[in-house]
């Protein structure tokens, strides 16, 4: 198979996975606001998206139970499609106003069929590329599920007053049908040996000092997480209209991200990791405090823009310094798992402050609330900067770990 043809079936499924995601993310919170949910609600929605960070109790299933005739990624890759597609088109007959529990439903399960999906996806994707291709291969990995979360969260959302909330599902269920197309033409090879069954394995939490790392990724972008959790529901009580807010948090808020972990990635294998948590940290803070002076005051609308675009690119860039850190905080030979522990515990701590995030600024007020989000984020920064002095419980446990060679951690 060639490469290109590789990359553009890879392509189509992540813009299938950042479809759903992206709208129930990014648009969904503004339209429910405008539909009159408090803020408390709008921020415990999130936990819809559960199933993102328990996706790791059912990979073994998705691993090793399929079809040999129809495909192993293929048996779950085009069902989760189908079926994301159907709940898509089921909601469009459903409104706001009386039917939002069912809504909240379907939420639940798009989330539970693309997390499936993803799984799928990623070990179709692992198998597809050889090593000289996975570098281009994640490139794509990227801007494919970026370029769906910008349809559906930004420019589905400017032009959601005009097609309104029946359109605007049947669109995206429509266009999940159209990308189901290539992965249901590819014939995927059989499987020639059966891997058996993996065993959860709890060693990783016997390694010294890993709970302490557990807890820096837990609140690294806790602060971050708060401020992005109630920024839309800001711009709506702030009258900034559908198109206004889809064009600066779905368009340009998603560009600006994505360069900002392009860019964070690069200059973090370039400074080290500890200089780059704290600097990519204290980015993050002024982009939060940006927040702060939007909550304070009418603000002309360039700097809105420009604020809401650096906060982006900041808090991109501290991503990438911490996915970085996990990766090198991987145990030789079990990377798989000692990742999805990590990531498993950074998606939740995400998680559980944007379900919190309504009831806080509701509670608060907006002001005070993006002040908080600031703070936080602050104080997340000061292990790497007692680190780098050599001090705390952070530099001690790196110290033990890199002597030890469990886990090789650069600073």
């Amino acid at each position: 198979m060639k490469t290109s043809h590789k990359l553009a079936l890879i392509g189509t499924l992540y813009v299938s996975e950042g479809l759903p995601f992206g709208f129930f993310t990014q648009a969904l919170p503004v339209l429910l606001r405008q539909s009159g949910l408090s803020l408390t609600q709008i921020g415990f929605a999130s936990l819809l998206a559960l199933p993102w960070a328990l996706k790791f109790m059912w990979a073994p299933m998705v691993d090793h139970n399929y079809s040999a005739r129809f495909g192993q990624r293929k048996s779950w890759i085009i069902p989760a499609q189908l079926l994301t597609a159907a709940v898509l088109a089921w909601t469009a007959v459903l409104s706001p106003a009386t039917d939002m529990a069912l809504i909240f439903v379907v939420v639940a399960l798009c989330n539970l069929f693309a997390a499936t999906l993803d799984i799928a996806t990623d070990a179709l994707a692992v198998r597809l590329l050889s090593p000289a291709e996975r570098g281009i291969g994640n490139g794509v990995q990227v801007a494919g599920y970026r370029i769906g979360m910008v349809i559906s969260g930004g420019l589905l959302l400017i032009v959601f007053e005009q097609l309104g909330w029946a359109l605007s599902f049947i669109f995206m269920a429509g266009l999940i049908l159209l990308l189901t197309v290539p992965i249901f033409l590819y014939r995927e090879p059989i499987p020639q040996v059966q891997v058996p069954t993996s065993k959860w394995s709890w060693s990783y939490f016997k390694q010294p000092g890993v709970m302490i790392w557990l807890g820096v990724i837990l609140f690294y972008k806790l602060g971050d997480a708060l401020g992005a959790g109630m920024i839309k529901p800001f711009m709506v009580d702030s009258g900034m209209t559908l198109a206004e807010i889809g064009w600066l948090i779905g368009t340009v808020g998603f560009a600006a991200s994505l360069a900002g972990a392009l860019l964070g990635g690069f200059l973090t294998s370039r400074f080290g990791h500890n200089r780059s948590m704290i600097a990519f940290g204290l980015l993050q803070v002024v982009g939060i405090i940006g927040y702060v002076m939007l909550a304070a005051g009418h603000l002309p609308k360039p700097l809105i823009y420009a604020i809401v675009t650096f906060e982006n690119f900041a808090g991109g860039m501290a991503t990438a310094a911490i996915f970085t850190m996990m990766m090198d905080a991987c145990r030789k030979g079990s990377e798989g798992t000692d990742y999805t522990i990590q990531s498993c515990v950074f998606i939740i701590a995400t998680g559980a402050a944007t379900a919190v995030s309504g009831w806080l600024a509701q509670s608060f007020g907006y002001t005070s609330y993006f002040t908080l989000s600031a703070a936080t984020a602050l104080i997340a920064i000061s292990p790497f900067v007692l680190a780098a002095l050599g001090k705390g419980f952070l530099a001690l446990q790196l110290n033990r770990l890199e002597q030890s060679e469990q886990i090789v951690i650069s600073r």
